[in-house]
């Protein structure tokens, strides 16, 4: 909660505090087990990143002396990341939180898990942090089942409306993990749209115009993901859980609502049960219109505990 790039910034803290108000609202959180993140190790994170985007954001920390009203209290990395004097701690309580619900879920303390987390991660390369992100916490949760504990295919959904960039190249070179997802093409980062020989058959990365509608992302899901994810038989399902395709954000342009969200996450739990005994860890990423994803959140939880 206090890492925040400026009253101005859409990736904010109030985020946080509209999902908790809507679990609190619905009843949902009387039926959930509540877990505070750990830090991340460095050595979690290296397993993604190089040494100079970690000192990236360790090293340009501002000082603690300074204030919110103060222009010194933000470091930008770039035109729309910036780090105040406590990003570092969210971001490693951001990657641990993947990390830990990673362990918990595959030690069988929890059947699934849905990391309410900021800063997101999606866009994060190995090598740099950009667009609201520092390090990949999907992507190091995704490591740390592989190279930590053992598991040898993985999957990682994405239904963000941005191209999950940092993701993609992160693991375009290892067939062991397969990624689908969908996003909406032209925005930003501007990839994933074009053909491209280097991105191999295991990036099943879909762009769709702007003002695609529900009914269309189920029938892409249908037809390009599900094929992929049954031929892939993931051990565990990692989710880039992004909101902001629904109708209501206006940082994109696609029409989703939460019946969508939650009809999505029932087709990746039938596929987790099939391969990988039910076991998917989900983190936040996009959602910036705050009633919109609380409401798209809660659809999500209630599906991942089959409570809807």
């Amino acid at each position: 909660m206090l890492h925040e790039m400026g009253d101005w910034h859409p990736e904010s803290p109030a985020r946080l505090q509209a999902i908790e108000d809507q679990l609190i609202a619905s009843r949902l959180n009387l039926f959930l087990d509540y877990r505070l993140a750990p830090e991340a190790e460095l050595s979690d994170i290296a397993r993604v990143h190089t040494p100079e985007s970690i000192a990236s954001v360790r090293d340009n920390l501002p000082s603690l002396a300074t204030t919110p009203a103060d222009s010194a209290h933000y470091f930008a990395i770039d035109s729309d990341t910036s780090l105040n004097p406590h990003s570092w701690q969210a971001a490693l309580h951001a990657a641990g939180a993947a990390v830990s619900a990673t362990d918990a879920v595959l030690d069988g303390e929890i059947a699934n898990a849905f990391c309410s987390i900021r800063p997101p991660g999606h866009h994060a390369r190995p090598s740099t942090p950009m667009g609201f992100c520092f390090f990949n916490n999907v992507a190091i949760a995704a490591r740390h089942a592989m190279e930590v504990r053992g598991l040898q295919r993985v999957a990682i959904v994405d239904f963000d409306v941005h191209h999950g960039n940092g993701t993609e190249e992160a693991f375009r070179d290892d067939p062991r993990v397969l990624m689908v997802s969908f996003f909406q093409h032209p925005l930003y980062p501007y990839s994933g749209a074009h053909p491209d020989p280097a991105v191999k058959a295991h990036m099943v990365n879909v762009p769709v115009p702007a003002y695609t509608r529900g009914d269309a992302v189920r029938e892409l899901v249908e037809q390009q993901w599900l094929p992929a994810l049954h031929a892939h038989k993931p051990q565990m399902i990692f989710i880039s859980a992004g909101f902001d395709a629904h109708r209501d954000d206006d940082i994109g342009q696609m029409g989703l609502v939460e019946a969508d969200f939650a009809w999505i996450t029932r087709q990746i739990m039938d596929i987790a049960n099939q391969y990988a005994q039910g076991r998917i860890v989900s983190c936040l990423e996009g959602g910036y219109n705050l009633p919109a994803l609380a409401r798209s959140v809660v659809a999500h939880i209630k599906a991942l505990a089959a409570l809807d």
